[in-house]
């Protein structure tokens, strides 16, 4: 508790919100505050007016700073547990400060704490002072925080709090009568700043490992989509040379005039052939595969697809790994969501690929269940296929082209444009 004077009492509450301002944001990064920070605010100013100047029981006064921060805290737009960590954080970097400037004015006025009057002035110049101390600490926290924005398991944060936790019992062991206890609290400054460096390298290791596993498991999908196509092309060897076998019988029936026989094989042959082929056929083989795969998973889910293909050329001047990348997440995705559609007469995909001299032009549209505000994988395992429109953006880029997405009255738009 300080003077009751109300100029006094608005200004430390202004330049402590300042403040948490300028950690907050060194942390949490300016993009993830809320639209609407006012009621935050508000409630940030009400608590803090109650801790400097009401007094209020010790138990009370102990959880009282860290609802302050954390009333702050709730205008950033991060999960809840980063921010229980950072704002237990905040607090014991504030009481560390705020036992390192009570030293320094002890030290230099030679202050009796025993004196309410000296008390009172002693805790105000030593507020103001850690102020000053607090905004040079935050700056060096500036310099160690990268801000990523991966997501840590919850055990993972409450090893994080064991230091900030040991550090609030060791201050309120610790005096301020000696040169030994100002080194330890110093020491304990070091450690609670070495946290955001310690969270933010075992962030970055788990998000790099995190992308690899990803990165295998497209890498798998899209060995899948190789084998769709080299099965599509097995396929095309086998139909020719089971065709030609076909032949040596019908001739030999036409040979011995037995023309009803004749004719029922070729009858047959022709139905062996029309399910065993190719249902799309515009001569690229990635593309011929891909569509024709997708067409039956459509016909075996109640799914209507509609297809428009129009190649100037059977040769696509796009590598084939890029193209199966490409048009296999497209596909993919439609599948998905439309399987997840109630209505039966809304289970619809529309594609569209046109290929001119220099461009390459893939349109996909497909119905959703519910109007979708922000993109996620809707697979059994998201975290593995949540890589895949970030893939198809990267090949987007590699060859100087644009993926655009449009959700309208339930209705997904997924449209790629290549040039060559």
């Amino acid at each position: 508790m300080i003077q009751h004077n109300v100029p006094i009492v608005l200004s430390i509450i202004l330049v402590m919100g300042f403040q948490m301002n300028f950690f907050f944001n060194s942390v949490f990064d300016k993009s993830a505050k809320k639209q609407n920070r006012m009621i935050c605010f508000m409630i940030f100013g009400l608590l803090s007016y109650v801790y400097l100047v009401i007094p209020i029981s010790p138990m009370i006064n102990w959880f009282l700073p860290f609802l302050v921060i954390i009333s702050f805290a709730q205008s950033y737009t991060v999960e809840f547990k980063t921010k229980i960590v950072f704002s237990m954080l905040y607090g014991v970097l504030m009481s560390i400060t705020n036992s390192i400037s009570l030293y320094i004015v002890h030290t230099l006025d030679s202050v009796d704490f025993n004196e309410t009057v000296n008390q009172q002035i002693t805790y105000t110049k030593a507020i103001i002072l850690n102020f000053m101390i607090m905004f040079a600490i935050i700056q060096i926290i500036r310099l160690l925080a990268k801000r990523r924005s991966f997501s840590l398991h919850y055990r993972y944060h409450l090893l994080f709090l064991v230091i900030p936790i040991v550090s609030i019992f060791e201050l309120n062991m610790i005096t301020y009568e000696n040169v030994y206890s100002f080194i330890s609290v110093i020491g304990l400054l070091f450690l609670n700043v070495m946290i955001v460096y310690i969270i933010d390298n075992i962030i970055d290791k788990f998000q790099f490992m995190n992308e690899n596993v990803q990165l295998q498991h497209q890498m798998d999908y899209q060995d899948a989509n190789y084998e769709k196509v080299v099965h599509s092309f097995k396929s095309m060897k086998r139909i020719i040379h089971d065709t030609n076998q076909q032949f040596l019988y019908i001739e030999e029936c036409i040979k011995r005039n037995e023309l009803a026989a004749a004719m029922e094989h070729i009858k047959t042959t022709l139905n062996k052939v029309e399910e065993a082929y190719q249902r799309v056929n515009t001569g690229n083989l990635v593309i011929d595969a891909l569509v024709s795969n997708t067409l039956n998973i459509g016909q075996a889910n109640g799914i209507r697809i509609d297809t428009k293909l129009n190649l100037c050329s059977q040769s696509v001047p796009i590598d084939r790994y890029d193209l199966c990348v490409v048009i296999g997440n497209m596909l993919d995705n439609a599948i998905e969501a439309s399987k997840k559609v109630n209505i039966a007469e809304d289970r619809y995909i529309h594609i569209k690929i046109h290929a001119t001299e220099s461009t390459l032009l893939i349109h996909i549209l497909n119905h959703m269940e519910n109007e979708v505000a922000h993109l996620h994988s809707q697979k059994p395992n998201p975290e593995y296929h949540g890589i895949g429109l970030t893939n198809i953006a990267r090949i987007c880029d590699k060859y100087g082209g644009h993926m655009t997405i449009e959700t309208k009255h339930n209705v997904f738009h997924n449209m790629v444009l290549l040039p060559f």
